[in-house]
């Protein structure tokens, strides 16, 4: 947990909302100078923020629509700053809670040098970030949508359709699957959004590849030479680390994708751990099937696997592994090298 420590004149804190925004003004004594709820709109919080525009910092939780307000803030000069929305959860809870006490716990946070920092995401990739975000959950739902197809032959105790449904030619064969006409229809229906997605899906990996190729085109081919991360894969590491210099050390890199556990103890006992859902899914994601990947048809790496499972069983060797991807993957891009399987494997 990284806190916000710098000392600033004035200190604004905003409860964010979609149409309205309570905004909260403290003095560098913790007086209030200002607390008024607005509309959600960049002319009356300029309007709002103008006479305290001397040394002011803006911080807003990391809720679905700070982007604006980011935008705005780098547009006009105005520090900003972006507080991890679970952390702030913990820090700044209490018996009461609206809007106006949001903001002033908020700005008082700021001031007392305890709100927790999320990472405010390039305004140039962030787009780019979301539409490959949004491609995983349309990958997710068709794979829900296949799955339904299997359960509905098992369903009616038909023989397995052993065919593999990303392929048009294997759609074709279970359109006259079953002989009642509104199964078949729920079946169709089934069929016609998978081709739908197979189609649009196609064309957005194109571009996210072309964008990205834009973006930073040496750390996606760095990526690339792990062997077993194909674009998908080097497309989601890329556009969810970012800048890999906002990490310290690769232990901190660690930390933010998932790739480790950390210990709750109290007075000298472990009582297991805690905190595995802080940090970045789509990361912990993407070096999980790398890891996977990565095994399949290497002798070298399978025999490192073998060596691992001696100390733990396979699914903790396998996050042993994904973890020791991760590391390479921070250094790869820290110095711009080329995996490298010879040192992967000795260190």
């Amino acid at each position: 947990m990284n806190f916000y420590h710098s000392t600033h004149r004035h200190y604004c804190g905003i409860d964010l909302h979609a149409r309205s925004l309570y905004v909260c003004i403290l003095d560098q004594q913790g007086e209030v100078l200002l607390h008024k709820e607005i509309k959600a709109r960049p002319e009356p919080l300029l309007a709002l923020l103008e006479p305290f525009r001397d040394d002011l910092v803006v911080g807003v939780e990391c809720m679905h629509c700070w982007y604006w307000i980011s935008d705005l803030c780098e547009e006009h000069g105005i520090h900003f700053i972006l507080g991890h929305a679970l952390y702030m959860k913990a820090i700044h809870g209490g018996k009461t809670k609206n809007d106006r006490i949001d903001s002033f716990k908020i700005a008082m946070l700021m001031k007392g040098g305890n709100f927790p920092l999320a990472y405010v995401y390039p305004k140039e990739m962030r787009a780019t970030r979301d539409l490959l975000r949004r491609r995983t959950r349309i990958v997710q739902h068709g794979a829900m949508l296949k799955a339904h197809v299997v359960n509905t032959t098992s369903q009616y105790n038909l023989p397995p359709n052993k065919v593999n449904l990303k392929n048009v030619g294997a759609r074709e064969q279970v359109r006259a699957t079953f002989a009642d006409r509104d199964v078949q229809h729920n079946i169709d229906l089934d069929l016609a959004i998978i081709e739908c997605y197979h189609r649009e899906l196609s064309k957005l990996e194109e571009h996210l590849e072309r964008q990205a190729k834009q973006h930073d085109p040496t750390s996606l081919s760095v990526l690339r030479t792990i062997p077993g991360v194909g674009r998908i894969l080097a497309l989601t590491m890329l556009y969810e680390i970012g800048d890999i210099q906002r990490f310290e050390t690769v232990q901190k890199f660690a930390s933010y994708a998932r790739l480790i556990k950390c210990k709750a103890e109290s007075a000298g006992k472990v009582y297991g751990t805690q905190g595995n859902k802080i940090g970045n899914a789509h990361l912990k994601w993407a070096f999980s099937e790398a890891a996977v990947l990565y095994l399949r048809g290497n002798d070298k790496a399978q025999r490192y696997l073998q060596k691992l499972q001696k100390r733990m069983n396979k699914p903790k060797a396998l996050s042993a592994l994904a973890h020791k991807l991760g590391r390479a993957a921070y250094f790869m891009l820290k110095h711009q090298r080329v995996f490298d399987e010879q040192r992967f494997l000795k260190g």
